[in-house]
C-alpha cells in the first residue's frame, strides 16, 4: 500500500475537479482526500494499492479535465491506512 501527496496545477478550479476527483478515486478504490489551494491549484492525499493510484493519477491528468491541467507533481509518503473513502474537504 502507498500513500501519494498530490499537487495539480492549472486551470482546476471552479471546473469541478475536485468532485472529478472524487468520482474517479471511488472509481479506482483510492481514499484519501482532495481540497483547493489559494494559489489556484488543487491539493490531494491518495492512499491505496499503488497500480490503484497510478490509475487515479492517469484518470485525472486524461479525463475530460485533463486539457485543464498544466502539471500534476506526486511525491510518496508514508502509508497510514487512516482513510475509508475519498472526501472534498472545503
Amino acid at each position: 500500500m502507498k500513500r501519494y501527496h498530490v499537487c495539480v496545477r492549472g486551470d482546476v478550479q471552479q471546473v469541478g475537479f475536485r468532485w472529478y476527483a472524487r468520482r474517479t478515486a471511488e472509481e479506482t478504490g483510492v481514499c484519501g482526500w482532495v481540497r483547493n489551494l489559494a494559489d489556484g491549484s488543487v491539493e490531494i492525499t491518495a492512499e491505496g494499492k499503488e497500480a490503484d493510484l497510478e490509475m487515479f493519477l492517469q484518470k485525472l491528468n486524461s479525463g475530460y479535465l485533463g486539457k485543464n491541467i498544466s502539471e500534476i507533481s506526486k511525491s510518496d509518503q508514508s502509508y497510514t491506512g487512516e482513510f475509508n473513502s475519498f472526501t472534498i474537504v472545503l
